[in-house]
């Protein structure tokens, strides 16, 4: 998604929760009703909505919809803004290995997730759980595993690194960096 989408997004994500949100502070008089007015004219849309609203006669089943519709607004509002504001660093979904025109070949994030954690299980160690960074198409990679107990930590973290380095290498999928943390040891089976 483009630029100019994701602001597009983030402010209607936005404004789907600033404006219950500001009615509700002046409902409960945390917010002075005369300055919010003079500055958003929201009175003049109350009092539309009021008209709108004396035209037809809510019960109290009609006014359960509205209150379901209006949660389900502002659950997809909260949704659409907590996707347009990332986290962390960004994972690209897929990477391009080879760009010749007629021979494109793309890798997904799952399958460098999937192929760093089985090189680190090649390697020796136990649970491995990797996560990924991009930097310009280039995949940051870091993987948390558990040593056996008769095992080197060092030696293990070492060789994991190195056998993620050479499969990720091998399948020509762009690297910037690959860290490897020992999170304990794995229990005996």
């Amino acid at each position: 998604m483009n630029g100019f989408n994701r602001l597009i997004m983030l402010i209607i994500a936005l404004l789907l929760i600033a404006v219950p949100v500001v009615l509700l502070l002046i409902n409960f008089s945390v917010l002075p009703a005369n300055q919010v007015n003079a500055v958003t004219g929201y009175r003049n849309a109350l009092g539309g909505l009021d008209s709108l609203s004396s035209n037809f006669s809510f019960d109290a089943g009609a006014r359960a919809v509205v209150a379901a519709v209006g949660l389900l607004l502002a659950l997809i509002a909260g949704y659409l803004l907590l996707r347009e504001l990332t986290f962390g660093k960004q994972v690209a979904r897929k990477t391009l290995i080879e760009d010749e025109p007629g021979r494109e070949t793309a890798i997904t994030s799952g399958a460098v997730k999937q192929l760093a954690e089985a090189a680190a299980r090649e390697a020796g160690a136990t649970s491995p759980s990797c996560s990924l960074a991009t930097d310009k198409s280039r995949y940051d990679v870091a993987c948390d595993i558990r040593v056996p107990e008769s095992e080197n930590f060092t030696e293990l973290a070492t060789r994991a690194r190195d056998n993620i380095q050479r499969v990720l290498e091998e399948q020509q999928v762009p690297v910037k960096d690959i860290e490897v943390t020992v999170q304990g040891t794995a229990p005996q089976g």
